[in-house]
């Protein structure tokens, strides 16, 4: 069956599953470090409350069987294991039936994890990792040449991703169509890095040639992906470089990096020559592997169906799962933006009584705004999810209704987990005795500004989000 197989894509299938694994890694260190406070027995949107209330089939999950704190963390710990030896080589050196094994149990792992994440697992990137996690298991090992019909799939999911992006702007917020909208986002976005405030900064005109470059990569270049080389290579060349330069402008988990794994498998192997020696020396393929394969493909095929017909339609759903197991999804970000930033700040203090001598002490976040002299960090594609989160609580109380009641009262407690959710906790001794929350606008400081102050952000009050707070007055089930 030799007619399956894809020679010419050595250093691209090895890119592939190597950064997948790493990514893997990430999110299982991510969901690993952050389960407790989230959705551990303890935390804001509990684990084993969300089961009670669900089937197996309606979010399949190993948890659906049993599930406690430290099942969870076991879980997570040997998919990291796992990704981690794969990601140094040792699972493609396997037999190809134990190399598969392993590529699915980290998907499984991964898919039982996502499914009882609730709130904060509900972003694309989450099932974008899972659908390429299912293609990584029929990548094969290294004795046997890339599947030809697999790299296909995997170029039908980076259409989609970059495709439906597009799309969905261009069907969203008029700015979009009249290539305004950078103007904004650098500084609204969910979680700005390092560099956004100097991407902020560029002259309007620059903008604007940001966002036409943005449209025909993600308009027009996703269709070379399916023509002959070298110009597919060329197209997928492109969205690595714009990928790498949201790399630069902000912190958006892994869905740049996955995309930009994903566009390697694109690259033939004459392109890596140059840089990395290619040697190939595969065994025949196996027909049950090929038929695997070819299987793999058909359902691909019919499930493609809906996300087909989400692209081509006037209400486009943006990061949208037709099935529960989160494979041939559709995609999209940023349909729409925000003018202006609005961020939540969350004080707390030891006196019992509020009154206009009160002392309150800020609690800092990791990653989203909070100090103005605080310069953002760069974190992806490590993700930071309450980070993300309190983004959505500014724009809406609805988004945070459930869960920032039951984070306020963890902080009135002090709790250990939560804690470690945040940069700085300014009682370390005693909890406070009441917590608030205010709205700020924030905006990035001018270059006067920045030099006269040494802030990199400038905020003014706009409302209370939460008014003062005590234990006694919380009440969570």
């Amino acid at each position: 069956m030799e007619w399956a197989a894809a020679d010419g894509y050595t250093i691209g299938r090895l890119l592939v599953t190597r950064g997948l694994a790493a990514l893997y890694l990430v999110a299982f260190l991510a969901a690993l470090l952050q389960f407790r406070a989230l959705i551990g027995t303890r935390g804001l949107l509990p684990v084993p409350d969300y089961l009670a209330a669900r089937s197996f089939r309606s979010s399949p999950s190993l948890f659906h069987f049993r599930y406690s704190d430290r099942l969870f963390a076991t879980l997570a710990t040997v998919g990291a294991i796992l990704a981690a030896l794969t990601l140094v080589g040792f699972t493609e050196r396997m037999p190809l039936v134990v190399c598969m094994g392993v590529w699915f149990v980290m998907w499984a792992f991964y898919l039982s994890i996502v499914n009882v994440g609730q709130a904060w697992y509900s972003f694309g990137w989450e099932s974008l990792l899972l659908e390429a996690g299912v293609l990584a298991i029929f990548l094969g090992n290294a004795d046997v040449a890339p599947p030809f019909l697999v790299l296909i799939l995997m170029r039908w999911v980076l259409f989609r991703v970059e495709f439906g992006a597009g799309l969905i702007k261009m069907r969203g917020d008029p700015c979009w169509r009249d290539l305004t909208c950078l103007y904004y986002h650098h500084e609204t976005q969910p979680m700005p890095g390092p560099l956004s405030r100097w991407f902020h900064l560029l002259p309007r005109p620059v903008h604007k040639v940001e966002v036409a470059g943005n449209h025909v990569t993600q308009l027009v270049v996703p269709f070379a992906l399916f023509l002959p080389q070298p110009v597919a290579g060329i197209a997928a060349a492109v969205m690595i470089l714009t990928q790498l330069w949201l790399v630069a402008s902000g912190n958006f988990a892994w869905l740049n990096w996955i995309t930009i794994v994903l566009a390697f498998s694109v690259l033939p192997d004459e392109f890596y020559a140059r840089f990395i020696p290619v040697e190939t020396d595969y065994r025949p393929t196996p027909l049950p592997f090929t038929v695997a394969v070819v299987a793999l493909t058909v359902v691909t095929v019919v499930l493609s169906y809906r996300p087909a017909r989400n692209l081509a339609s006037k209400r486009q759903a943006m990061n949208a799962s037709f099935n529960q197991w989160h494979f041939v999804n559709a995609y999209g970000a940023f349909g729409s933006i925000t003018r202006t930033r609005r961020e939540v700040i969350v004080e707390g203090t030891a006196d019992r009584v509020d009154t206009p001598a009160t002392e309150w002490r800020e609690y800092e976040f990791k990653g989203k705004p909070g100090d103005v002299r605080r310069r953002p960090r760069q974190y992806a594609p490590y993700h930071l999810r309450l980070d993300w989160l309190m983004w959505f609580a500014a724009i809406s109380r609805d988004y945070a209704a459930v869960w920032f009641p039951r984070f306020v009262r963890k902080l009135l407690e002090n709790d250990r987990d939560t804690l470690k959710l945040l940069r700085h906790n300014p009682f370390p001794d005693q909890p406070p005795v009441l917590v608030r929350a205010r709205l700020f606008r924030y905006r990035y400081a001018t270059r006067t500004e920045r030099r006269a102050t040494g802030a990199w952000w400038v905020r003014e009050p706009v409302a209370d989000f939460m008014m003062p707070m005590a234990l006694s007055d919380m009440q969570m089930p």
